[in-house]
């Protein structure tokens, strides 16, 4: 069975499920997640998406984003594809959520409610070959520098956040008392 999105108002209340696919051919609200794991030095995760996803493939985005599970919470959902997507565990910290929308060539649209979470561990992570291409580390200056050089090469999602980021970055606790 394909799996299920939350369908949600945009004050992000739950009004019904959907096929991911359907949802994404339709451009429907959904709830999303996207979590970034810092180091020690402050540096960012950044993956490189896998080429054959099913949209964005080869893109740089934040450590990992998915859709939580139909009922389970984004907490949970955000540990779970972090663990998935990058082979690694931290605390998260929910920081903040936004509200984007963006087309795609291949007739998709992403239309999210997406929940972010912040993590510090330097532990590396050990990739699924099936979601990401590639990582490597950056401090938040650089990106901004190279998403203002070359948008194209990172995700909608990454670039419409990262002001939000940037500005939570020096304030974001996690619960092992870093500061990202």
């Amino acid at each position: 069975m394909e799996e299920q999105v939350i369908l949600v108002d945009p004050n992000d209340v739950p009004k019904g499920r959907m096929g991911k696919m359907e949802a994404h051919e339709k451009g429907l609200l959904h709830r999303a997640f996207s979590v970034f794991v810092f180091n020690t030095k402050k540096e960012l995760l950044l993956q490189q998406r896998a080429k054959e996803k099913y949209h964005c493939g080869g893109l740089w985005t934040n450590t990992c984003c998915s859709h939580p599970k139909i009922g389970e919470g984004n907490l949970h959902a955000a540990k779970r594809r972090l663990k998935e997507e990058m082979g690694m565990e931290c605390d998260l910290s929910y920081l903040f959520k936004f509200t984007y929308k963006a087309e795609f060539d291949n007739g998709l649209t992403e239309h999210e409610v997406d929940h972010v979470f912040f993590g510090v561990t330097n532990d590396l992570p050990v990739i699924n070959p099936d979601e990401v291409e590639s990582f490597k580390y950056i401090d938040l200056e650089s990106l901004e520098r190279e998403i203002n050089t070359n948008p194209a090469e990172y995700t909608p999602w990454l670039r419409a956040c990262l002001d939000r980021v940037v500005k939570h970055a020096s304030t974001a606790n996690t619960k092992n008392g870093h500061t990202a």
